[in-house]
């Protein structure tokens, strides 16, 4: 049967977020554990408005990141990449941070990217389709504006994480507040993205919502980091925090151990679903990624981990320079809350 909700979230998906323009190239990728439908209708909108739609699908890689490239075909797909105005990622092992990724960011000037990994059509109804913009922009914007020439950030959550670290002025903050339309990368819309100095970062920080991969939910009990000068020296949580040291360990990588990045979460759709990219957005979150970080984000090196993972930390509390913004994830800035489209 038709879904009517589908395709207006696709149309608002190209039109307006990508602002996709005819005769612009699509390539939208995705594997076989990904959701054709979804990719059937977004492929259906960049052809509706004059634009040149090229899926293409692989077997699902047994990683993601670097992790996936042994199972992918890394020259051919980079050489498609190299040459498209837009890619938008619905793979379900997401090729973010493999190597067919860095070539086409570094190489390709005029691409437009935007990874939506593990999409399903209902999802994106609910964090594309029913989502107004124009305000959450604003207010996005604002956030965004306030760190560019902070110093130091204060995190706390109900769950236990207590964490500070400065800011890196030379680092990258990623604002994806549902607009795609200049080259670079974006995500979905609602989340802002903040690269601390690497080796500042000291604390606790408890995951207590999704932490993927490896789990791809939400674990039996939270898991704790404690962190000093920005690696992670041992982990506490029963079974969970278990598997995830083995796992993180299991790369035989020293980076792999190492924060990469804080967001927050402000997509007024996003619900706690198990799908990290809808949970990273959930209004008033945290998330923590650990390893990979490209040069382009934290020049002149990044992080080279092997791999990355994020972890959630729910119902927030955020100082910046000691001015309280966010408390148990509500906007309690008197400025930032006129601009909220969440009172």
């Amino acid at each position: 049967m038709p879904r009517f909700e589908l395709q207006r979230a696709a149309d608002k998906l190209i039109r307006e977020v990508f602002d996709v323009k005819k005769d612009e190239v699509v390539i939208v990728t995705a594997d076989t554990g990904s959701d054709m439908d979804l990719v059937n209708a977004v492929a259906s909108s960049v052809y509706a408005v004059g634009a040149k739609p090229m899926v293409i699908v692989i077997a699902e890689p047994d990683g993601v990141g670097k992790a996936a490239d042994p199972g992918i075909p890394v020259e051919e797909l980079t050489g498609a990449l190299m040459h498209c105005d837009v890619w938008i990622e619905f793979n379900h092992q997401w090729l973010l941070y493999s190597t067919p990724f860095e070539r086409a960011i570094a190489g390709n000037p005029k691409l437009r990217y935007m990874c939506l990994v593990d999409f399903d059509c209902g999802l994106l109804e609910r964090v594309v389709g029913k989502v107004e913009t124009l305000q959450l922009r604003k207010f996005m914007t604002r956030v965004a504006q306030l760190h560019e020439t902070a110093k130091e950030l204060h995190v706390t959550t109900p769950a236990g994480t207590d964490v500070r670290f400065l800011l890196d002025p030379t680092h990258t903050i990623s604002n994806d507040c549902g607009d795609a339309s200049q080259p670079g990368m974006h995500f979905l819309t609602g989340q802002l993205n903040i690269i601390p100095k690497f080796d500042s970062i000291n604390g606790k920080i408890v995951f207590d919502g999704t932490i993927t991969p490896p789990f791809g939910k939400v674990p039996d009990a939270p898991v704790t980091l404690f962190v000093e000068n920005g690696r992670i020296v041992r982990m506490e949580g029963g079974s969970a925090a278990k598997e995830y040291e083995k796992w993180l360990a299991s790369f035989d990588d020293e980076l792999m151990f190492h924060m990469a990045h804080i967001a927050y979460g402000f997509n007024p759709g996003a619900t706690l679903s198990g799908n990290i990219c809808e949970d990273e957005r959930v209004w008033g979150c945290t998330e923590w990624g650990i390893g990979y970080v490209s040069p382009l984000e934290a020049p002149p090196d990044g992080l080279n981990a092997k791999s990355h993972t994020d972890g959630i930390c729910l119902n927030s509390s955020v100082w910046i320079d000691g001015r309280q913004i966010m408390d148990q994830g509500k906007i309690v800035d008197p400025e930032l809350l006129e601009l909220s489209p969440v009172k």
